[in-house]
């Protein structure tokens, strides 16, 4: 793996923690030699990441739609920023400058990237390693909804098994390298 996708939020939420899991994720990227690719503000977990990346003399890849540069603040200090159309292209670029991705707690943009993440690895258009920092049960109920969706039919096992998700930065890190993308059976068989 040479760069590490990450999504979170672009606040800091309330509690220190989030903070603390956003610059424990960037010094394991930095202990690994990895570079990050993110979403380009310099405000929120989002900045928190990468300028504990760029302190550490990483590289550093934002990615941004033309129309959140003002709104979002792009951070103007990383090793390349890139302005994108919009946010598909945002995602999609993301993905494609990364050898696996991590998600950070967030709001409705950083699940709306998890889920799209997802959605394309069970559908063949990327193989990464998709993987989730659950901080301090952060993501608890999310875990537990895909269960249920497991469980009443809506997802297969092996699609359940492709979100990783982990409590410390260099243990998710550690399972992201051994990520095996699932077979795909064919989906005449649910029809």
């Amino acid at each position: 793996m040479k760069r590490i996708c990450v999504y979170c939020g672009s606040k800091l939420g309330v509690r220190e923690v989030h903070a603390r899991a956003a610059r424990e994720l960037g010094e394991a990227l930095l202990a690994r030699g990895l570079g990050l690719v993110y979403g380009g503000a310099h405000c929120g977990l989002m900045g928190l990441v990468a300028d504990t990346v760029l302190a550490g003399g990483g590289e550093v890849v934002g990615v941004i739609p033309r129309g959140l540069v003002a709104l979002e603040l792009a951070h103007q200090g990383l090793s390349r920023l890139e302005i994108v159309d919009g946010l598909h292209e945002r995602k999609a670029r993301m993905l494609a400058l990364s050898d696996g991705l991590i998600t950070l707690p967030g709001g409705f943009g950083s699940h709306d990237e998890l889920f799209e993440a997802l959605s394309w690895l069970q559908l063949g258009i990327h193989d990464l390693p998709v993987g989730l920092y659950n901080v301090e049960g952060y993501y608890d109920g999310l875990l537990t909804h895909l269960d249920r969706c497991r469980d009443e039919g809506f997802l297969r096992a092996e699609h359940r098994q492709m979100l990783i998700a982990g409590t410390d930065a260099a243990g998710l890190l550690d399972a992201l390298e051994r990520f095996q993308p699932p077979q795909r059976p064919s989906w005449q068989k649910d029809v």
